[in-house]
C-alpha cells in the first residue's frame, strides 16, 4: 500500500507491514464496504472505458469496482502480497487489469485517471505526491484521492496523529479535507470537488490489523481520553469501542 518515494527504509517498512496484514486488510469492513466502493466510482465520474491507475492498490478492491464499471486498470503497490491478491481477485478481467509491485514514482505512461484510497496518510510530501500523479494524466484527465481526514484544530489533530502513530508505524499524517483540496489546487488541477462521508471503525478490528508501537490497552486509554472531528471514540456498555470517522473524496481535472 504505499506509493511514495520517501526513501528505501520507509518503502521497506510499508512493504513489510502490508505484506503482513494483507489477509486482514482485504476482509476489513472499512475496505470491503460495497456501498463505499460504489460511491468512490460514482464520485470519480470517469468517461467510459477509462485507463485508470490505482495507486496503492492493495488487494485490488478499488480496482475490482473500477473494472466492474467498465474501466481498464493498472494497479501499483509496494507490497508483493497485496499485488498477488489484486491479480488473483481480478484475474477474470484478463488484459484489462494489470498489477505491478512498484512506486507510482517509478511509473511511466499516460492515464485517463488516477485514483488512490487510504494512501495520503502514508505520504510525507503530499504536494509532491499529487503533482507527480497530475503529471501522468492526459489533458482533461481526472485525479481522485479518498482518505481519512483529521480535525482542523491543531491540538485535536496532534492528539489524533499520536493515536494513529501508536497504532501504525507506517502512518505519516492525516490531512484535513481542506489540505487535500489545497494540494490539488497547488498542482494546477481545476474543477475541484470535495465530498465528505462518515464511516465507523471498530477499535479492536482496527488496532489488530495495525503495526503498533504501543500496547493495545495504552492506545485504547489514550483514545478514550479525548476526541476530534473525524476521529471521535464512543465506549459501549459491553466494553467495545467504536470510532466515528470522516473520509474525504477529492476530485480534480488536469
Amino acid at each position: 500500500m504505499g506509493p511514495e518515494r520517501r526513501g528505501g527504509e520507509h518503502d521497506r517498512l510499508l512493504s513489510d507491514a502490508f505484506d503482513g496484514q494483507a489477509a486482514q486488510f482485504e476482509r476489513a469492513p472499512v475496505h470491503t464496504d460495497p456501498a463505499a466502493l460504489r460511491r468512490l466510482v460514482q464520485l470519480a465520474d470517469l468517461p467510459p472505458d477509462s485507463l485508470v491507475a490505482d495507486v496503492g492498490c492493495g488487494p485490488g478492491l478499488v480496482s475490482a469496482a473500477l473494472l466492474a464499471a467498465g474501466h481498464r486498470v493498472r494497479g501499483f503497490d509496494l507490497s508483493a502480497e497485496m499485488v498477488a491478491r489484486a491479480r488473483a481477485r481480478n484475474a477474470a478481467h484478463g488484459e484489462r487489469a494489470a498489477f505491478e509491485r512498484r512506486s507510482i514514482f517509478e511509473v511511466s505512461g499516460v492515464f485517463d485517471a488516477i485514483v488512490s484510497r487510504n494512501v495520503v496518510h502514508h505520504v510525507g510530501d503530499v504536494g509532491t505526491f499529487v503533482r507527480h500523479q497530475a503529471s501522468l494524466l492526459r489533458p482533461g484527465g481526472v485525479l481522485v484521492a479518498c482518505d481519512h481526514t483529521t480535525d482542523p484544530d491543531p491540538e485535536r489533530a496532534r492528539w489524533h496523529q499520536d493515536i494513529e502513530r501508536r497504532r501504525d508505524r507506517t502512518h505519516t499524517r492525516n490531512l484535513t479535507a481542506g489540505e487535500i483540496v489545497d494540494a490539488f489546487g497547488a498542482a494546477g488541477l481545476r474543477d475541484l470537488r470535495l465530498v465528505e462521508e462518515s464511516f465507523t471503525l471498530d477499535f479492536d478490528e482496527w488496532f489488530d490489523r495495525g503495526t503498533p508501537v504501543d500496547s493495545k490497552g495504552a492506545v485504547r486509554e489514550r483514545l478514550l481520553a479525548q476526541g476530534a472531528r473525524g476521529f471521535a471514540p464512543t465506549a459501549g456498555a459491553d466494553g467495545s469501542v467504536t470510532i466515528a470517522c470522516v473520509r474525504a473524496h477529492v476530485r480534480g481535472v488536469r
